[in-house]
């Protein structure tokens, strides 16, 4: 049985992103949305809303139930410091609630993604068979010898 955890996580979250994108939809604001306080422009690629969801959707998955302030502070990043005069050190701050929300609620009208009460969110068993079916077929498009062993 192949699982999210035997296949690369770039090669599985574009193949997830690609069936995604079949199933939730951009909202027209995120061209104009910034992914965090710590960055300058919006994101300048086209399929980055399917991207980000199928990123989120792994991270569930691994680490679930998870939270909205945890996957926060996982898609944050390095804020300069913020007196001009001094010399500060950088600090941390995170990424944007509303875009993680927003996508988690997609997720779960799709029934990928479960509410645990008190406790975040967790991939639904629906949401499980999508990401293994998922990862047994980014594992048959790599060019791997060692195919047999999860025959």
């Amino acid at each position: 049985m192949v699982s999210v955890y035997d296949v690369p996580a770039d090669a599985l979250i574009e193949d997830v992103a690609d069936r995604l994108s079949d199933r939730i939809e951009a909202p027209e604001w995120i061209e104009y949305a910034k992914t965090g306080q710590t960055r300058e422009l919006p994101p300048q690629q086209d399929d980055f809303w399917y991207i980000r969801a199928a990123s989120l959707l792994r991270k569930v998955a691994k680490e679930g139930p998870i939270g909205v302030d945890r996957l926060s502070t996982e898609y944050g990043g390095r804020k300069r410091g913020s007196n001009r005069y001094r010399v500060s050190g950088n600090s941390s701050d995170t990424g944007s609630k509303n875009i993680i929300r927003t996508i988690l609620q997609q997720l779960e009208e799709e029934g990928l993604v479960e509410t645990a009460q008190g406790q975040g969110r967790r991939i639904s068993a629906d949401g499980q068979s999508f990401l293994d079916n998922a990862a047994v077929d980014v594992l048959e498009s790599l060019d791997r010898p060692d195919l047999e062993r999860y025959a």
